[in-house]
């Protein structure tokens, strides 16, 4: 078994190698290469955790496996350690035989946000240039540096539930060459492409504040109750979705299909437009939305291309297992 310590990810994992895993298995899972398993996330009654299991087989990349892990919310200020834990363990095909564990952490921030760069290579407007973003947490800045490699956007716009964290991702901004500015909600109507990734069991983004053209990429709802935009704005909005199945469970779709403003086929699988089956965006004054409900595949791919470039560079550990 090959061992990938969580300290080894951030010099072998690239935005560039995340988009591709991402983009690749979300093709196999529209064309019914690979499939997800049912999703078990649970409250465990102690340190108000979230924990679960998500995993799948891709066949077209003979990829099996899980994570396991979840969100720990008390971790940070009491411990110090960010508060979304979690490991990959993949399997042989063949055999069943376990054949990596790796740490889950760093990818699942990078997999995350390969998926919302994903949506906007795939869904946006071409001419976007104002990138608005609802978060500011610790995936917030990966989901920024990866969207900001989309489009030539010359502007970005921020809003979080506490303003003190909003220079975690004006830092990115600056970084990039951007300039960034905070404001309220409504003001996100300048965007042309909107990032939510919080942990909100309330909309805050409403419909009102999205403009017609706009993408918005929800990636912060993957539980049973949790809602970061308002029902209404997936009634006009064209809804794509990593798997159809969990967005009106527990994704973002979960509310609007609950209440009966959509249908489940209402909500297409963003697959279908990286294969040329579905036509993504309808017109230039169409608003896009992309649940991102975190498919245990998209780990698995990350996982898997960790492992391999583990190995070519001499840094995975083998134990006999």
């Amino acid at each position: 078994m090959w061992i990938v310590p969580e300290r080894e990810i951030a010099n072998l994992m690239t935005r560039d190698v995340a988009f591709d895993a991402v983009e690749t298995v979300f093709a196999a899972m529209a064309s019914g290469e690979a499939y997800n398993f049912p999703v078990i996330r649970e409250a465990i009654g102690h340190e108000d955790a979230l924990y679960g299991f998500k995993g799948g087989f891709d066949r077209a990349g003979l990829t099996l496996g899980l994570k396991a892990g979840g969100y720990w919310p008390n971790n940070l200020a009491r411990r110090g350690l960010i508060n979304h834990q979690s490991t990959v363990f993949l399997f042989d095909p063949d055999t069943g035989m376990v054949r990596a564990m790796v740490g889950g952490n760093l990818l699942t921030a990078l997999r995350t946000a390969a998926a919302s760069s994903v949506s906007i290579k795939h869904l946006a407007r071409e001419d976007a240039k104002v990138l608005g973003i609802a978060g500011a947490g610790h995936q917030a800045k990966y989901q920024l540096s990866a969207a900001l490699e989309q489009r030539s956007f010359d502007k970005v716009i921020g809003w979080n539930y506490h303003p003190e964290m909003l220079p975690n991702i004006e830092k990115v901004a600056a970084e990039a060459g951007v300039p960034f500015e905070v404001v309220d909600l409504p003001g996100m109507a300048e965007a042309d492409v909107i990032i939510t990734i919080t942990s909100a069991f309330s909309p805050s983004l409403m419909a009102d504040h999205v403009s017609p053209g706009t993408h918005v990429a929800c990636m912060g709802t993957d539980t049973k109750g949790k809602q970061e935009v308002d029902a209404a704005l997936l009634v006009k909005a064209a809804v794509f979705t990593d798997e159809v199945a969990q967005s009106i469970s527990i994704g973002e779709a979960q509310h609007a299909f609950g209440e009966g403003l959509i249908a489940e086929s209402d909500v297409a699988q963003l697959g279908a437009v990286i294969n040329g089956t579905h036509p993504g965006r309808g017109s230039a004054d169409q608003t896009t939305l992309f649940d991102g409900t975190g498919v245990g595949l998209q780990d698995l791919a990350v996982a898997a291309s960790v492992v391999n470039l583990a190995i070519a560079q001499g840094v995975a550990i083998e134990v006999d297992f």
